[in-house]
């Protein structure tokens, strides 16, 4: 049976789907649920990127054991060093170095010949090799590239010392047909192909990713590159649930499999869905809200005869939680402690003091709580930057024929502060009062709620993005109160400013001193 290696992008091409950034403690945070996760590469970041995606990398890197930590490059000598600096802590260090091989890309964005082009490859993987034994050499938009060009240019990087060949279908473009072909050329045709393994990087733009993904595994490729929920790029990458899933309930067809921990796979997706703010369709294969649900009387009938008529895979396959009861106003800590864990989450005294406070709270406003309620209050209160401004107290009067007015009371450390504003809806309304006591004013970019739980005392999961004059930030919040909830979140968002505007404060400070 042979092992399909996958490698997981979220915290690089992953991230630079729009509104997916995530800061160095949320990237860690994501980081240790993939080593849960058990997936073979985590890409980290690209280290040339930014101070912020240099600090991730290094920190990815000395934190977390298991998988290989790799860090992207492109075939230049700053790129490289510097993805050495930031990956070089790693128990499993690769230096992943790219160039475009397309005569598209080369004419109109590198403006090189393609002789130009194959040196700069062999002398980047050189650069890399002498850093590192594990390198991977990425052909971008390999897809729509001349395949003789392929392999001569994949050929050289072997021989440079490339360990792992990557052939990207970067724009979507291929089909699997195509695309299955194109491995089993360069499988067949690079005379020293047994040197180094073939990996694919598909993205989604006609929706065909992971099945190009797995055409290419029934041709050869031992590594995919994949993202959680299959964020990425435009319409996003390949769906690393869907592969593994794929792999896994059709073993016998591919005659293949992978290493990841399927049971990991729900609450992944859960983290980086409270991370980023970016939903799952309800119809999404595998992590979706409708995957294993069943309306049609026909369908429900058969179910409950034998599970097997229409189900293909058994929830518990991916981990998720079944959506019962587990605690009430009368639990304690120990009962807290244990549901916590049985979700995959290990909380010290500290934390867990906290979150017993929250949990009594949500208690005494609803009178059942669910496990997706527990894992929404862990991810939004504990998991987060420092608090510097806290909510105390929301008073808003509101009525059809009222202007909307709230009064906000709110904590910085030991100073207690309280102002009114009015607006055109409650929520407008608290946004204004909060603006007034920080003075500091931020832009509402995009705001969407969802119910987490069922009920009429369901939690509510809000997301806001928020422009401020350092950046946009993401911010969120779970509450049974839609208001209490939306205030919580823009703090989110604007603690999540004041973390980075001190961050960069240190940074400058530390480079002066």
């Amino acid at each position: 049976m042979r092992k399909i290696y996958i490698f997981d992008t979220t915290l690089r091409d992953g991230e630079q789907s729009p509104g997916a950034s995530m800061n160095v403690d949320e990237k860690m945070q994501m980081a240790r649920q993939l080593a849960k996760l058990n997936v073979d590469v985590i890409e980290a970041g690209f280290p040339i990127a930014s101070e912020g995606d240099f600090e991730a990398v290094s920190r990815v890197a000395k934190e977390i054991k298991g998988p290989t930590i790799a860090a992207l490059a492109r075939a230049n000598d700053v790129d490289i060093e510097r993805a050495w600096k930031a990956v070089m802590f790693a128990d499993k260090p690769r230096i992943h170095t790219f160039i475009a091989t397309s005569d598209i890309h080369l004419k109109y964005k590198l403006n090189k010949s393609r002789e130009e082009v194959l040196e700069d490859a062999v002398r980047a993987v050189k650069l890399a090799k002498s850093f590192t034994d594990d390198v991977e050499f990425s052909a971008e938009d390999a897809s729509r590239t001349d395949p003789e060009y392929l392999i001569e240019i994949f050929t050289k990087v072997i021989e440079a010392g490339a360990t792992v060949l990557n052939i990207p279908d970067t724009v979507g473009y291929a089909v699997p047909s195509e695309f299955g072909a194109l491995v089993k050329k360069i499988k067949e045709s690079v005379p020293n192909i047994d040197k180094a393994i073939i990996s694919v990087h598909c993205h989604d733009d006609l929706g065909l990713a992971v099945a190009n993904s797995l055409a290419a595994v029934e041709n050869g490729a031992d590594q995919v590159e994949c993202t959680i929920n299959g964020i990425g790029e435009r319409a996003g990458n390949a769906s690393l649930e869907e592969i593994v899933m794929a792999l896994k309930t059709r073993q016998s067809h591919f005659q293949a499999k992978t290493d990841v921990n399927t049971k990991e796979i729900y609450r992944t997706s859960k983290l980086l869905t409270s991370l980023t703010g970016i939903f799952v369709p309800r119809n999404k294969a595998i992590v979706g809200r409708n995957a294993f649900a069943h309306e049609a009387g026909i369908h429900q009938d058969g179910v409950l005869k034998n599970p097997l008529t229409y189900e293909i895979m058994m929830p518990q396959m991916i981990g998720i939680p079944a959506n019962e009861i587990v605690l009430g106003k009368h639990s304690g800590r120990h009962a807290l402690r244990q549901r916590l864990e049985e979700l995959g989450y290990t909380l010290d005294a500290d934390a867990l003091d906290k979150a017993y406070r929250l949990f009594t709270a949500m208690a005494d406003k609803k009178k059942d709580i669910y496990n997706e309620d527990l894992i929404a209050l862990v991810n939004d209160e504990i998991f987060g930057v420092p608090q510097y401004y806290k909510l105390l107290n929301i008073q808003v009067h509101v009525g059809t024929h009222m202007i909307p007015t709230a009064t906000v009371e709110m904590t910085r450390g030991k100073e207690k502060f309280v102002d009114s504003a009015t607006g055109d809806g409650p929520v407008d309304a608290v946004y204004r009062a909060i603006e007034r006591i920080t003075h500091f004013t931020g832009k509402l970019v995009d705001y969407s709620i969802r119910s987490v739980t069922s009920g009429k005392d369901a939690m509510g999961e809000i997301f806001v993005k928020i422009e401020f004059p350092n950046g946009i930030f993401n911010g969120r919040a779970a509450s049974t109160d839609i208001v209490q909830g939306s205030a919580s979140a823009y703090l989110d968002a604007l603690n999540r400013a004041l973390y980075r505007q001190e961050q960069k404060e240190k940074e400058k400070n530390s480079k002066v001193a």
